[in-house]
């Protein structure tokens, strides 16, 4: 009988993480369950216990998948010009405000991404935020960039909506936390404003100057507004019945609210 041979024992090398993964639907620890009102009180409390911490646990591991597709983007598009090393391009209107993201069109500048590097990045650097978006609702409600995309962001501002106000739309802006790497930009505040005497009011100084309406950084953005202008746009001084209307340096006449507009 011929004598066995012992073979070695292969095992496929490990692929190393090179892009972002495409997101697919999880199932969701604990969903649809609800605790039955048959069992006794202390079983209710602590099946309810049980499913808010699975679901607490569920959101935590959403994130920092999100995190690792971000930290993945930023290292294979290190020194990018196009995106600046965020792996993304954000996208704003004229008036400044975020209006979405697409991924970055180059070529990614590296092809691996090492998997202990991609964890640590998406835990512990003070850039895990980096490359994600977040939201903010006028009722006051805010939630940090955590999210891959504008679509994704927008997903959770809908289930917002859903269970505060109803399922209605009252609005709501995006933002997202890019790497800044570019040349500093000039601030708003530091420019010329333009400026317009009126010659036909015949308003006291006191009452013209009683049109500014100031408010509050909450309150501004809780309505959406600027801060400075109270949403009108301009700012209205007066001297020696001398009437002026001045564009407001801060939201640059459009009235709106910023996410990174300046706060002094």
């Amino acid at each position: 009988m011929p004598a066995k041979t012992a073979t070695a024992r292969t095992t496929p090398a490990r692929k190393r993480a090179t892009t972002r993964r495409k997101a697919v639907p999880r199932a969701r620890v604990g969903r649809g369950l609800k605790v039955p009102k048959t069992v006794p009180l202390p079983a209710r409390m602590g099946m309810w216990l049980a499913l808010q911490a699975a679901s607490q646990m569920d959101a935590h591991k959403s994130v920092v998948m999100s995190r690792k597709d971000a930290a993945i983007l930023r290292m294979t598009h290190e020194g990018c010009p196009t995106c600046h090393g965020n792996g993304q391009i954000f996208t704003k209107g004229k008036d400044g405000s975020f209006t979405g993201s697409k991924p970055c069109p180059a070529k990614p500048t590296k092809q691996k991404a090492g998997r202990v590097k991609v964890a640590m990045a998406a835990r512990f650097s003070p850039d895990k935020r980096t490359g994600l978006v977040g939201w903010t609702c006028p009722c006051g409600k805010k939630e940090k960039p955590r999210f891959r995309d504008a679509k994704e962001a927008t997903k959770a501002l809908r289930e917002h909506e859903k269970k505060k106000h109803g399922g209605k739309t009252v609005g709501g802006a995006w933002y997202g936390q890019g790497a800044d790497t570019a040349e500093p930009t000039k601030p708003v505040t530091e420019g010329q404003p333009l400026t317009k005497v009126d010659t036909t009011s015949s308003m006291t100084d006191e009452q013209w100057e009683a049109q500014n309406i100031p408010l509050s950084q909450k309150a501004a953005e809780s309505r959406g507004v600027c801060f400075c202008c109270g949403g009108k746009g301009a700012l209205y001084s007066a001297r020696n019945s001398q009437h002026t209307t001045t564009v407001c340096p801060i939201c640059t006449g459009t009235g709106k609210h910023r996410a990174d507009q300046p706060t002094t």
